[in-house]
């Protein structure tokens, strides 16, 4: 007898148990690629960042600014090659639910510092020289329909416009860039510091601070002596500053969702330990019901290991039919959780080793769920299995 037909026939005994069993397993090993995902994604701009570029902060608060006298300064500190001015703009365009990065930067030492940045529509020379251009990424511009040359207008949140809060600031789409590096997110909008500084001038906002300082240093300077007399040169003030590597920068953002790693873990934890108990049910069910089908089967010869081989099959074919689902449904979605979660999760993707684990976790619970069952039925003798006992 062709064994394969009898698992698919034993199978399709109860087709609405299997189905919905199978079902449990799709969206059990789609959340565990998703959350997993969530938390490779975080990671993936620690280990992504360059070691060539610093950042520095107020030691109070990534929101407290500094002065820009800081700079100069800084700018002649041994072994920095130069810096670049970032200031969180915190406005939103059309709607307040349109919420996304924006950032005043020294154009021209934002394309030196960040080879990753990639223009793939306009030019970085527009953008340079327009004093009132912005540069976005490409998930952006996907989202809201966004083409070069077209006017972006950007209500300011944390620095209204000094005609009027509800005046927009207007920005020309000059470039539209990808990342070529997961340390760098395609949700952001760029646009000149000149701009934003002379924007402000004669308003209560004038004068206004700098969020962050990027730094490049030299190839062969010395990370921590550099860090170490950048802190020492303000440190009695106005404002004390914090310098760290681009990796320890982008983990602080990591930290501010607080354990992730745990949260997701025992939430996915969860699940598939339910799912394993529904799995180990099913079979157990399916093997009581098989119970007088396992004696025929042995009365007409089959030993004791094909008996158990078929119930373990099952299980498995039933747990590779319901988490291959799940990790085919989990790519599917691959790019609408990105455009949902891009703002939080920027970079989102599932890399190659979560699938491998979510294919590992399937075929564990297959073998966990039918191991009981095959067990069973090898102890099982032909009497007691067509007297229908077990």
């Amino acid at each position: 007898m062709d064994l394969t037909r009898l698992v698919l026939k034993n199978l399709l005994k109860h087709p609405l148990r299997s189905v919905l069993t199978a079902g449990s397993l799709v969206i059990a090993l789609f959340l565990l690629c998703t959350l997993r995902s969530l938390v490779t994604t975080l990671d993936a701009g620690a280990k992504a960042a360059r070691s060539d570029r610093l950042w520095v902060q107020s030691a109070v608060s990534l929101f407290v600014d500094m002065p820009q006298a800081y700079v100069p300064k800084i700018e002649a500190v041994d072994g920095v090659v130069e810096a670049c001015r970032w200031q969180w703009f915190g406005g939103y365009y059309q709607d307040r639910a349109n919420f996304f990065g924006q950032f005043a930067v020294d154009g021209a030492e934002l394309f030196e510092m960040y080879p990753e940045i990639e223009v793939v529509a306009g030019t970085q020379e527009d953008f340079l020289a327009q004093r009132t251009a912005c540069m976005v990424g490409g998930g952006l511009a996907r989202q809201f329909g966004w083409k070069v040359g077209q006017q972006v207008p950007i209500i300011g949140a944390l620095f209204p416009h000094p005609d009027g809060a509800d005046v927009a600031w207007d920005f020309e789409l000059a470039a539209i860039y990808e990342p070529t590096a997961r340390n760098f997110d395609d949700r952001t909008l760029f646009f000149h510091w000149d701009y934003f500084e002379e924007t402000l001038e004669g308003s209560d906002m004038e004068g206004v601070g700098v969020g962050a300082i990027v730094i490049e240093t030299a190839p062969d300077a010395n990370q921590t002596r550099v860090m170490r007399e950048v802190d020492a040169l303000f440190a009695n003030g106005p404002q004390r500053v914090q310098t760290t590597t681009e990796a320890e920068f982008q983990a602080q953002f990591v930290s501010m969702f607080g354990n992730i790693p745990f949260f997701v873990s025992a939430i996915g934890g969860g699940v598939l330990v339910a799912i394993l108990f529904a799995c180990v049910n099913t079979m157990l069910m399916a093997a009581r019901e098989q119970t007088h089908d396992i004696g025929i089967l042995k009365a007409l010869g089959f030993t004791d290991g094909k008996t158990g081989r078929v119930l373990l099959a099952q299980s498995m074919c039933l747990c590779c039919l319901g988490g291959g689902g799940g990790v085919l449904l989990a790519l599917a979605l691959e790019d609408g959780v990105a455009k949902i979660m891009g703002a939080q999760f920027p970079g989102y993707e599932i890399e190659p080793s979560t699938l491998v684990q979510a294919l590992v976790v399937t075929l564990a619970i297959g073998v966990v769920a039918g191991a009981f069952p095959a067990w069973s039925a090898n102890r099982l003798r032909v009497v007691d299995a067509l007297r229908g006992r077990d």
